[in-house]
């Protein structure tokens, strides 16, 4: 698997576990907004913009153009 391919794997587990701890109400709307915390709500979102911000930038060098 291409290391483009295991990102977006990546990422689409970490949606899917957002989306099962969101059904079950799991956190409160401060909990959303922390993005500094150390609760997994906060972990979650720094690896997610982590991995999508590697991707767009694999895509653009890639094509040859920039952000």
């Amino acid at each position: 698997m291409s290391e483009k391919q295991e990102i977006i794997k990546e990422i689409m587990d970490l949606q899917r576990k957002f989306i099962d701890i969101e059904h079950k109400g799991e956190f409160s709307a401060e909990q959303y907004y922390d993005s500094d915390g150390d609760s997994e709500l906060a972990k979650y979102k720094r690896r997610h913009e982590e991995l999508a911000t590697k991707l767009v930038d694999m895509a653009h060098d890639e094509k040859g153009s920039k952000r």
